[in-house]
């Protein structure tokens, strides 16, 4: 956050990362992709047929496979994501400290490379800039308090 001071909600993004972190899951550990992006998803006859890439696989909490609602969703399809899937705010808190901190590091990384924004989410099957991933992020998180 310090290396992008100044082109972000400081404040806010902290504010963010800090519910996120002290946001705790309750529930058994449960298996997760750790990757999940569209770039992992493929898809038959407009339908989801398989999810590849499980270099990430790991044990524990699922929020961070629901960074995909900020970098692949917007708007009605977001909602639709979030009211379909079993999951308590508590979760969606954590879910937005994992999409924020992963569009930082995008955008920090892109800003260091002297590469666009748009390049470097592209790669990863992101439908959304890292600046408008954190954008929506901290709009959320402002809605919420």
């Amino acid at each position: 956050m310090r290396s992008l001071a100044g082109e972000i909600d400081d404040a806010a993004a902290m504010a963010a990362w800090e519910a996120a972190c002290d946001s705790r899951w309750a529930g058994d550990p449960v298996w997760l992709h750790g990757d999940m992006a569209a770039s992992n998803l493929l898809v038959r006859d407009g339908r989801l047929a398989a999810v590849i890439d499980f270099g990430c696989c790991a044990v524990g909490d699922p929020a961070c496979d629901l960074t995909m609602a900020w970098t692949f969703f917007s708007g009605v399809s977001r909602e639709a994501f979030r009211e379909h899937l079993p999951f308590d705010d508590a979760t969606w808190t954590r879910a937005r400290g994992w999409a924020l901190w992963k569009a930082l590091i995008t955008l920090e990384a892109a800003r260091h490379l002297g590469g666009s924004d748009a390049a470097s989410t592209t790669p990863f099957g992101w439908r959304h800039r890292a600046e408008d991933v954190i954008d929506a992020l901290l709009a959320e998180q402002q809605a919420l308090r």
